[in-house]
């Protein structure tokens, strides 16, 4: 596979298919081969699955990609690689993602599994041909598509989820996907250039308050899950919302990002190269740990 081809599945944005572990993590199962085992399956699928929705969505979005500042260096936009050999790739990665699923499907794989994938599939494939274009809508499917890797990993193990950490997940891709949408605003401020279709129905006066307000959403819902009864009860800890500290930092930061410095254009990107992030999370999944497994 030539480098070109690897750029097309974008590896750098698996790390989103982490949300994946997420009930592995928090259900105190990390070291359990059993539960691990599904989880890696499922991750794998959604990573394979995530290939092949960007390979449509350049296919699909390749005469406005040549026209972004960016996007017009991606494989397809700049003709590294052809329409013909993008479409082969993307067949491959889907049929790979549920061959994996339906192979790996040992008796502690939930059936249901293969179903959320074949759903974040179409619903990202209707998002990338038309729903992207609808202003509110496109970010409520980003958000959606956070939460099926979440329940995936969730049916993958068996685990329950709580409904605070679905509805955490589900607020946090919401405020990413919006602080997005903002970066696509001031690149067509500054240069005209519009990202997408549907940058018109954003302003920087709407984006910014409803940031700052799921900021603080997300926040107030991971402090719910937290002190909630049942997740007390379960982890047999009642310290658990010293972590909101990361959780809060974290957010600010990003905020500051987003707003002083001009950087939500990539969540991914900001994740992996931003130290003080970093930090935010490793802290906040060190001490998670300790709490939980010590």
């Amino acid at each position: 596979m030539n480098r070109h081809l690897i750029k097309l599945l974008r590896p750098h944005q698996w790390l989103k298919n982490a949300f994946i572990f997420a009930p592995l993590f928090f259900d105190r199962h990390v070291t359990d081969w059993c539960y691990l085992w599904p989880s890696i399956v499922a991750f794998l699928a959604f990573c394979l699955a995530s290939s092949g929705i960007y390979c449509f969505n350049d296919i699909h979005d390749i005469d406005a990609d040549r026209q972004h500042p960016v996007k017009r260096m991606r494989p397809v936009a700049s003709g590294e690689v052809s329409i013909r050999m993008a479409y082969i790739t993307m067949l491959t990665a889907w049929g790979s993602a549920c061959a994996l699923v339906v192979l790996g499907s040992f008796s502690n794989i939930h059936k249901g599994l293969l179903g959320t994938l074949l759903l974040y599939i179409i619903m990202n494939v209707a998002y990338c041909a038309r729903l992207k274009q609808t202003a509110i809508l496109d970010v409520f499917i980003i958000a959606i598509g956070f939460v099926l890797r979440i329940i995936a990993g969730g049916l993958a193990t068996g685990i329950t989820l709580s409904h605070w950490i679905v509805l955490t997940t589900f607020m946090l891709a919401l405020f990413l996907a919006l602080a997005k949408r903002r970066d696509d605003v001031v690149i067509y401020q500054a240069s005209g250039i519009k990202a997408r279709k549907n940058v018109m129905h954003y302003n920087m006066d709407f984006l910014n308050l409803a940031i700052a307000v799921l900021g603080g959403v997300t926040i107030m819902c991971y402090i719910l899950y937290t002190v909630s009864d049942d997740v007390v009860a379960r982890i047999g800890n009642q310290y658990l919302y010293v972590t909101s500290v990361f959780v809060v930092a974290g957010i600010l930061r990003y905020m500051q990002l987003t707003f002083v410095e001009q950087k939500s254009g990539s969540p991914t990107k900001v994740l992996m190269h931003d130290h003080f992030i970093i930090v935010c999370v490793v802290g906040w999944i060190a001490l998670f740990a300790i709490i939980l497994y010590w």
